[in-house]
């Protein structure tokens, strides 16, 4: 029996999301689970280099990076997806394709996310010098019903993986 899953992390940048996927990767990893970590940052810089950031671009992206994780999880491999993918419609339209698919919003408000940023992007967009930047001057479209939500601004990052570590679990064990 196939045992499809894709762990989907969005959220606005900053929000968590790569250090929640880290750390479920290890931890699976140590499990002895066959796990993968597809980052959007990386995943930019190599297979979606050619892409940029216009809803056309992004929408394009996240559906590679979805091709990719359908093509890993269906080979029996727990893929992490850290990846902001600020539209709804297109995240649902990678569920539609992953009968594994976890949604897990990574939320915290944007003043967070702002403090966190240690790249400085925000600060970048507000000053205009980054365009179409998520939740500055592009949406991001928060889910409607994701299967976890994380607060990473009320939550440690433990409580977090915790979260989501039990729902894979549920999940392999209903399998």
């Amino acid at each position: 029996m196939r045992r499809d899953m894709v762990i989907w992390l969005t959220g606005l940048s900053s929000a968590g999301k790569s250090t929640l996927g880290e750390n479920i990767l290890d931890r699976l990893r140590a499990a002895g689970h066959k796990a993968e970590l597809l980052d959007g940052d990386i995943f930019r810089g190599h297979l979606s280099r050619d892409l940029g950031f216009t809803k056309k671009d992004r929408d394009e992206n996240v559906r590679r990076i979805g091709f990719v994780a359908e093509l890993l999880a269906k080979n029996g491999i727990v893929v992490i997806v850290s990846a902001i993918s600020p539209f709804r419609a297109t995240r649902d339209e990678v569920r539609s394709l992953i009968p594994g698919f976890v949604e897990v919003y990574v939320n915290a408000p944007i003043e967070v996310c702002e403090r966190r940023d240690v790249k400085g992007l925000y600060r970048k967009a507000r000053a205009g010098q980054l365009r179409e930047f998520s939740g500055v001057d592009s949406p991001y479209e928060a889910p409607l019903r994701p299967e976890i939500e994380c607060r990473t601004d009320l939550e440690t990052v433990e409580e977090s993986v915790q979260k989501v570590l039990q729902y894979i679990l549920r999940y392999m064990q209903s399998r």
